[in-house]
């Protein structure tokens, strides 16, 4: 390839993408970029969906996750919506199509819809930079500041670090608190990496409810739920408490599930705070699938969506040559698939007790979302997986689940230098308890942390004034003691480590669970 033509080259894929977006809908259909060499026959389609029940029936087998649920939209038609299993550990009342679930981060290609209608009506820009909604809200940087937008943030390329603002949440900070808070979180170069963030998306969510004088949750009603008729759906953990037919969280404890914890993410609603069944989320899949029609009225605009769900940046490094790279569009992740159609997907995780996927192929006019009331172990990934490969190819070849599982156990792992280790059987002695006893300040990010003798034990103190949470401390070794944290990003035993000053009073305290940005340490104010 000579240089002259190598620097034409983007001009010239360019002007091609450009030509077939404005080319008479009879040629547009014979577009090079929209045509796939693998045909598929209407009756390949209706043969993956029979084996349904199977594919589910053996992944819960696998796992043993205690209840799924599955929907198929094809053609504009739900084909296929169905329940396996039950609500909840111990309880008889089984899943239906019409259980609700968290949605986790599926709520988030649902949110960016949310969007795109007000783009659509032109009463936002994804342009638009966050401060003309949100003037208060701040980066560390003075010009991402000013310049990050709402299509920044749903894209994840704002500069923040992988899940900035989250341990805030699990502390007990609300979510107009943590957004102020993600200014004293330091930033990669802007709009230069991805970063999976729940609350930059957060604040981009925020922007746009305030745009229109609403809440989130009241906006995605009046928007998105209510025109499709998804009377199930809220982005409120109240609505979600408050259905009968709901599904509960578990945890993988040993080989048993248990439904142990409950998940509240209102702080962070527009990532991850949409409960939903799979019934109403066909009608939401009808809708991408349409381009932005449903029931034969326009809902979102088909260039507001589009915007939605172009590629914008690449989720991680293409690990080989000759792999297929994943993107990353606005709330939303695509693909090319192995019979080289377009896919579009998104995933949902809550480690206390979600697993969602929603995935479709708009060649094809076919998708299928899977939700689960389990701690992520790769199932929701492995029905739709293996439903498209059967639906695309006519065979299934891959062994889903043991691809998939690997990646959830590593992503739940517990980074610690405490995990799996004993407590030295002759540890070293700390000091008196009187020197690790006060309040250590100076974190404009976390706030203070104070320890407290309660009885014999000492007891570390953090979060918001209000809603104050308290960590009994266990002696490790010397300096060092163990923590137990809770809530979303909890993943098992963490260190504390007090060090200065004298025996009589330690100079400053580093939490491990919070340090993972190097903002986890307290100096003593008293």
């Amino acid at each position: 390839m000579t240089s002259a033509i190598r620097a034409a080259r983007p001009a010239i894929l360019g002007l091609a993408v450009a030509l077939g977006a404005c080319l008479p809908a009879a040629a547009a259909a014979q577009n090079p970029s929209t045509v796939s060499a693998v045909p598929v026959p209407p009756e390949q389609i209706d043969a993956a969906v029979a084996q349904v029940d199977g594919i589910a029936a053996d992944v819960m087998g696998e796992t043993g996750i205690p209840g799924m649920a599955i929907a198929i939209v094809h053609g504009d038609r739900v084909v296929y919506a169905t329940g396996f299993g039950v609500r909840r550990v111990g309880s008889p009342e089984p899943v239906d199509a019409d259980t609700v679930f968290q949605l986790a981060s599926v709520s988030k290609p649902v949110g960016a819809t949310v969007i795109s209608r007000l783009v659509g009506q032109r009463k936002l820009r994804w342009t638009d930079p966050i401060r003309r909604h949100l003037p208060w809200f701040a980066l560390a940087n003075r010009f991402a500041s000013r310049n990050v937008t709402l299509a920044d943030m749903y894209a994840h390329r704002s500069g923040l670090p992988d899940h900035a603002g989250d341990l805030l949440e699990d502390l007990g900070f609300r979510r107009r608190q943590v957004l102020r808070r993600l200014r004293f979180m330091p930033l990669a170069p802007f709009r230069a990496n991805y970063a999976y963030t729940n609350f930059g998306l957060t604040a981009a969510g925020e922007a746009a409810a305030r745009s229109q004088r609403k809440s989130w949750a009241r906006l995605s009603r009046d928007l998105l739920y209510r025109p499709l008729g998804m009377s199930s759906t809220s982005s409120l953990f109240s609505d979600f408490e408050r259905r009968p037919n709901r599904a509960h969280g578990h945890v993988r404890v040993g080989d048993r599930w248990l439904a142990r914890f409950v998940r509240r993410p209102d702080a962070q609603s527009p990532a991850g705070g949409v409960s939903s069944s799979v019934n109403d989320m066909a009608k939401w899949l009808r809708l991408m699938l349409a381009d932005g029609a449903f029931d034969g009225r326009r809902i979102v605009a088909p260039a507001a969506l589009a915007e939605m769900l172009t590629p914008v940046n690449p989720l991680a490094r293409v690990p080989a040559p000759n792999a297929r790279p994943s993107l990353t569009a606005l709330g939303i992740d695509t693909s090319v698939d192995p019979t080289g159609r377009v896919k579009f997907e998104h995933s949902g995780a809550f480690a206390l007790g979600a697993g969602t996927t929603a995935s479709w192929i708009p060649d094809l006019s076919l998708g299928i979302v899977t939700l689960t009331n389990a701690a992520p172990v790769g199932a929701a990934e492995t029905v739709n997986s293996t439903f498209l490969e059967l639906a695309t190819q006519g065979r299934s070849q891959i062994d889903w689940l043991a691809g998939y599982g690997p990646i959830f156990e590593a992503m739940l792992a517990n980074p610690s230098r405490l995990a799996g280790r004993e407590r030295p059987a002759r540890p070293r002695p700390a000091r008196p308890r009187r020197a690790y006893v006060g309040t250590y300040a100076r974190n404009p990010y976390y706030g203070s942390l104070r320890v407290v003798a309660r009885g014999r034990r000492l007891v570390m103190v953090l979060g918001p004034r209000k809603r104050r949470q308290r960590f009994p401390l266990r002696l490790w070794n010397g300096d060092t003691f163990s923590i137990d944290p809770r809530g979303e990003s909890a993943a098992g035993i963490s260190a504390v480590r007090f060090h200065g000053g004298t025996r009589r009073a330690a100079r400053a305290v580093t939490v491990e669970f919070l340090d993972g940005e190097g903002l986890g340490t307290f100096a003593r104010r008293r």
